[in-house]
């Protein structure tokens, strides 16, 4: 029996198939001529040619961009391209080339949501303890003293500096602030900066303050280079600081590290130092935090940028034949989030990305394991349907709603969930049609009014290129990062 009408859906369906299976031997001109195809067939001879470094690292440097989630970085990689003139969103950072990458689960001993103080002590011990302290493992007891006795824990520093490595930490916060403060400080209190953030009770059971910690560690574990702010924690009233006791821990500083020492507090002084005859620095740049990059041309005369600091860090250390430890802090990306102020958040970590590639230029990748990454996220979102190349400082002009969300009123691209930009009791949302959204002060809008945005809990991204890089794949822990650190380095 014959099924005639069948006959043409059967050489339809052989055309088909026949066409189908050319089409999956060789895709067409128009397709491999396409921008994103050549990209990707770039990409993935990169990633053939791949070759793991299972060597040793004579040198380990640790990025931390503080409060730098994976919705800051993507922000900042749109805007700093959109500043130069060249497509934003298909842009890179300056760390998003680094060949290896996993994400890091940021919760703490106690809290769903880190604070920096777990978070970086996270990092740097291998061990989670509870907001709030560092240096420490979850049994401490928050701000009582006797305490940190029975829970100090080594920091990866302390471990490499005991074995002859040279160590530093680098940051535009205060050196005393919570992550640079990790690297050498065991306290059950964060605040615990200077002495007189302590309560009598805590002096009084033989507590020592975070500066005194940096400048009074013995020989076998004090850091070789510490810079950032802070210098008022490290002074007496007398000579512009704020310590109750009196003491000027520069002097502490110069008289327990030797000859081969210096202390500044310019970026003057800073050029001024000869890399080869100096062994220990400490540089304290400003009494409180260093300002923002946004704020340089009016608050910056004299201050060196995190970029200055970073390299300069990097030359005295490099002298070292055994080689180096050293955390580099971009630390007011975070700050900049805490004020709802994306500006200053964005520009922050731009500046965070060029120092890192002025320290990728002067090392070896071959011998120096470079992590990048952050100690937790935080609330920006970028949101709704802007065209490809509106500013991501602007408004969100999607054509669907006409740019306006449901009470009528236009919305920014870029939003955090708390901050001080929610709107307050019976105020409404603020009207940003004739608001300049991309003004380095703007506030941004808020879904929950806060004093200051809340950190957020997803995992943030970790960066990774040189001697045992390969290690970082996955969904880890944060407190693995210091076991491939601690790996890496033979410790």
């Amino acid at each position: 029996m014959s099924y005639p009408a069948l006959r043409p859906l059967g050489g339809l369906l052989l055309a088909l198939t026949v066409s189908q299976a050319a089409l999956a031997a060789e895709p067409v001109a128009r397709q491999t001529s396409n921008p994103y195809y050549v990209s990707g067939l770039t990409t993935l001879g990169k990633a053939l040619a791949l070759r793991p470094n299972t060597g040793k690292a004579k040198n380990v440097i640790l990025f931390v961009g503080d409060g730098m989630g994976i919705s800051t970085m993507v922000a900042a990689r749109i805007h700093e391209g959109q500043s130069r003139g060249v497509d934003g969103v298909s842009n890179s950072l300056s760390f998003e080339t680094l060949p290896y990458l996993a994400l890091s689960k940021t919760y703490s001993d106690d809290t769903m949501v880190t604070d920096s103080a777990a978070s970086a002590s996270a990092m740097l011990t291998g061990v989670k303890t509870r907001n709030g302290t560092m240096g420490v493992d979850g049994t401490v007891i928050p701000d009582d003293c006797p305490s940190i006795a029975e829970s100090t824990i080594t920091t990866l520093a302390e471990m490499a500096k005991a074995k002859g490595r040279w160590t530093g930490a680098v940051t535009t916060t205060r050196i005393t602030h919570a992550t640079p403060a990790s690297t050498y400080a065991h306290v059950a209190n964060r605040d615990w900066e200077g002495d007189q953030n302590m309560s009598a009770k805590a002096k009084a059971a033989g507590c020592k303050d975070i500066a005194r910690q940096l400048v009074e560690a013995p020989n076998t574990t004090r850091l070789n280079v510490a810079m950032g702010g802070g210098r008022s924690r490290f002074q007496p009233k007398d000579q512009g600081g704020n310590r109750a006791d009196g003491r000027d821990l520069f002097q502490t500083w110069l008289a327990k590290s030797g000859p081969r020492t210096a202390a500044v507090m310019t970026v003057s002084e800073l050029k001024s130092l000869d890399p080869a005859k100096v062994d220990h620095v400490l540089g304290l740049f400003g009494p409180e935090n260093l300002p923002y990059e946004a704020d340089r041309a009016t608050q910056g005369a004299d201050v060196p940028t995190l970029t200055q600091m970073a390299t300069t860090a990097v030359d005295i250390l490099s002298k070292n034949p055994k080689g180096y430890f050293l955390m580099v802090e971009g630390g007011r990306i975070d700050m900049g989030s805490h004020a709802g102020n994306a500006y200053r958040a964005l520009t922050e970590t731009e500046e965070f990305s060029k120092a890192i590639a002025a320290v990728m230029a002067k090392v070896d990748m071959k011998n120096t394991l470079i992590i990048v990454t952050a100690d937790h996220s935080h609330g920006l979102v970028i949101s709704g349907y802007a065209g490809r190349n509106d500013p991501i400082l602007g408004l969100a002009a999607d054509e669907d709603t006409g740019g306006l969300a449901k009470d009528k009123k236009p919305y920014a691209i870029l939003s955090y969930a708390t901050g001080p930009g929610g709107a307050d009791g019976e105020n409404h949302r603020e009207d940003l049609s004739s608001v300049d959204t991309k003004a380095p002060s703007f506030t941004q809008q808020a879904t929950v009014p806060m004093f200051s945005a809340a950190h957020s809990g997803e995992d943030v991204a970790i960066f990774a290129g040189g001697p045992q890089a390969h290690l970082f794949q996955g969904v880890v822990e944060q407190s693995y990062i210091y076991q491939v650190m601690r790996h890496a380095l033979g410790l």
